[in-house]
Parts: C-alpha cells; sequence; structure tokens
C-alpha cells in the first residue's frame, strides 16, 4: 500500500504525519487489496481568521475509488471522521460483493 500525504496551505509537524501514517495502517485490516491512499490536509478559509482543518482521503482498490472529506477545528478531528467514513464505504462495498 503506497501512502501519499499532501499538506495545502501549510506544513505539517512530524507527530502529524506520523498519526495519519499510523491510523492509515489500520485500513488493511478492512480491505486487502489497497493500492494506493492519498491524503489531502488542507486550511480551509484562509482568508478569514477562522481556520477550519479539512481533511480528504482518497483510497485506490482494483475497480473502485473511494473518497471521504471531513472538516473540524483540528486536523486529528477532521481525519478521523473521514477515516470512520472511509471504513463504513468500504464495509458496505465489500457486503454488497459478498451478497
Amino acid at each position: 500500500m503506497n501512502v501519499n500525504i499532501q499538506t495545502v496551505h501549510f506544513d505539517a509537524d512530524v507527530k502529524l504525519v506520523e498519526y495519519v501514517t499510523n491510523r492509515i495502517q489500520k485500513l488493511n485490516t478492512f480491505h486487502d487489496r489497497i493500492i494506493k491512499v492519498d491524503v489531502f490536509l488542507k486550511l480551509d478559509n484562509v482568508v478569514h481568521t477562522i481556520k477550519d482543518k479539512v481533511a480528504e482521503i482518497r483510497v485506490h482498490v482494483p475497480k473502485h475509488d473511494f473518497f471521504v472529506k471531513a472538516s473540524s477545528k483540528s486536523f486529528e478531528e477532521s481525519f478521523d471522521s473521514a477515516l470512520d467514513s472511509l471504513v463504513n464505504q468500504i464495509k458496505r462495498k465489500k457486503e454488497k460483493q459478498a451478497a
């Protein structure tokens, strides 16, 4: 599984990158044929004083792509929310294939 983490409008610290990488590794338990994972961490509303942290995750598997986006006041919270949604999507897809 190839993991690509990109940050937009800021530079991520090592702690955040390690957090994202460790959580992404758990996706292998839900789908065993993951080819590539793209994680985008963005600062939204840069013009305003309130900055929302946006996490987007795109997972490439054979014949299908999963995509989720979540925003909150911290990157960890946004990423966790997006990851939970992604796990639900993967589970639903696998249930449909099994049926």
